[in-house]
C-alpha cells in the first residue's frame, strides 16, 4: 500500500501564484479526478508535480510514502514510482519507443528482455499499431496515436501513481473507452493510484473515480463522489466563484497565467 500526499502546495510561474495551496492524498488503487475551469491550475499541478523546471514552487509538500519529492529532477520522481501522461505528449527523434521502455527497466533493474512481449501485449489492449513500437517516440503520430502510446508506457512501467493530464483530450470515442478501461484495470492489477485531470465527465462513465475535486483559482474549492461530475454538467462552475462554461464544453487553451497549460 503506497500513498501520494500534496500538502499546502503552492506554486508559480514567472512571479505569479498560481496554486495556492493544494491539498490532496491518493492511495494505491485508488482514482482521484480533478476538475474545474479554465486557468484554474489543473495542468500546473501536473507540471509541478512531475517537476518541470521553469515553475517556482514556494511551500508545501510531496511526497511517496514519507519521502519527499519536491527539489528532486524529474528521473528521480519517476524512479521514486511517479508517472505523467502529458496532455500534449512530446515527440523525441531519434529514439525509439521499445529502446526506451527498455532504458527505462535497465534503470530500475528489471529485466529489459522482457519489454518487448509487454509492448505487443498492451499495445493491442489498446488498438494501438505495433509497427509503431519501434518508431522514434511520438514522431508522425496522430493525436489519438500519441495518447495511446503513453497509455502502453504506462500500463509497461507499472509506476505507483500516474498523473494523467487530459488524457481524454483529442480521442474518439473507441479509443476513449479503450485507453480508460486500461488504465481503470491498473488500479486493480497493479495496485496503480491515479490523479486524472479532465474537462470531460465522458472519461469518467469508464475510468471511475473514488473522489472528484473541483479546483478552482489554484484552490480545491469541494471534493465529493462519483456523482459530482454530473452535477458540473449541469450547473458548470458558478456555484465556486467562477462562472465557467458546463464541464463537458470544449475545454480551449487555458488563461494566459501559465504558459505551459
Amino acid at each position: 500500500m503506497s500513498t501520494l500526499e500534496i500538502r499546502d502546495l503552492r506554486a508559480g510561474i514567472g512571479g505569479k501564484e498560481i496554486l495556492r495551496g493544494v491539498d490532496l492524498t491518493v492511495a494505491s488503487g485508488e482514482v482521484h479526478a480533478v476538475m474545474g475551469p479554465n486557468g484554474s491550475g489543473k495542468s500546473t499541478l501536473a507540471h509541478v508535480l512531475m517537476g518541470r523546471a521553469e515553475y517556482e514552487v514556494t511551500g508545501g509538500s510531496v511526497t511517496i510514502d514519507g519521502v519527499e519529492l519536491l527539489g528532486l529532477p524529474t528521473w528521480k520522481r519517476a524512479h521514486a514510482g511517479l508517472f505523467l501522461a502529458m496532455q500534449y505528449p512530446i515527440e523525441v527523434p531519434g529514439v525509439a519507443l521499445d529502446e526506451a521502455l527498455r532504458e527505462s527497466f535497465a534503470a530500475s533493474g528489471r529485466d529489459a528482455g522482457e519489454v518487448g512481449d509487454l509492448l505487443v501485449k498492451e499495445a493491442a489492449r489498446v488498438g494501438l499499431d505495433p509497427e509503431l513500437l519501434s518508431r522514434a517516440i511520438n514522431v508522425e503520430f496522430s493525436g489519438g496515436e500519441k495518447k495511446a502510446s503513453e497509455t502502453v508506457q504506462l500500463a509497461v512501467i507499472r509506476p505507483r501513481f500516474a498523473v494523467l493530464d487530459e488524457i481524454d483530450s483529442g480521442l474518439d470515442l473507441d479509443l476513449l473507452r479503450a485507453v480508460s478501461r486500461r488504465v481503470e484495470a491498473q488500479t486493480s492489477e497493479d495496485a496503480l493510484g491515479v490523479l486524472a485531470i479532465t474537462h470531460y465527465n465522458r472519461l469518467l462513465h469508464e475510468l471511475r473515480p473514488d473522489t472528484v475535486h473541483v479546483l478552482v483559482k489554484g484552490r480545491i474549492v469541494t471534493s465529493g463522489g462519483p456523482d459530482l461530475p454530473e452535477e458540473l454538467e449541469r450547473t458548470g462552475y458558478a456555484a465556486y466563484g467562477e462562472d465557467d462554461a458546463p464541464a463537458t464544453s470544449a475545454p480551449g487553451r487555458a488563461a494566459a497565467d501559465d504558459p505551459f497549460a
